[in-house]
């Protein structure tokens, strides 16, 4: 599926992201008892890699820096270098995300929640969100995900 893809335009990424997505949801409908255990190739899928860097450039926190001192919409022509290393680091397995920068928002009632900054190289969670499942679904795993996320 991923050999030799070239990047597509953000229509077509776009387009072919809809399509997945609506196949992987009719499967799901179909056959309720239906796993999929082998999605990580999308996550590394340049047309999912466009559009989630596409959401996360049009993101109010795309003018947020990550501790890593980069903010997405500072990135601009080097997207396309950032996306092809990301793409490579992925498929070879050596992904290995930076912790996140800690901010603590006012809530009404005067009580505060947490809110996590990644790095811009860390939007590989947002490559999920392009598989259109919600943001309490747990990431696509990784053997270094959990430990970078705190989650375990």
């Amino acid at each position: 599926m991923n050999i030799g893809d070239s990047w597509p335009d953000s229509k077509a990424a776009r387009e072919r992201v809809l399509g997945i997505q609506t196949k992987l949801h009719q499967w799901a409908t179909d056959d309720p008892k239906c796993r999929f255990d082998d999605l990580f190739n999308l996550v590394y899928d340049p047309a999912f890699l466009v559009v989630a860097w596409e959401r996360v450039r049009g993101n109010r926190g795309a003018r947020s820096a990550g501790v890593d001192g980069v903010a997405p919409r500072s990135v601009g022509a080097g997207a396309a270098e950032l996306l092809a290393g990301l793409r490579d680091d992925l498929k070879a397995r050596r992904f290995e995300p930076l912790p996140v920068r800690e901010r603590m928002i006012p809530k009404s009632g005067g009580k505060l929640r947490r809110l996590g900054i990644p790095t811009v190289a860390s939007y590989r969670k947002r490559a999920q969100q392009a598989f259109g499942l919600p943001h309490d679904h747990p990431p696509v795993p990784s053997p270094h995900w959990a430990v970078a996320t705190g989650s375990i």
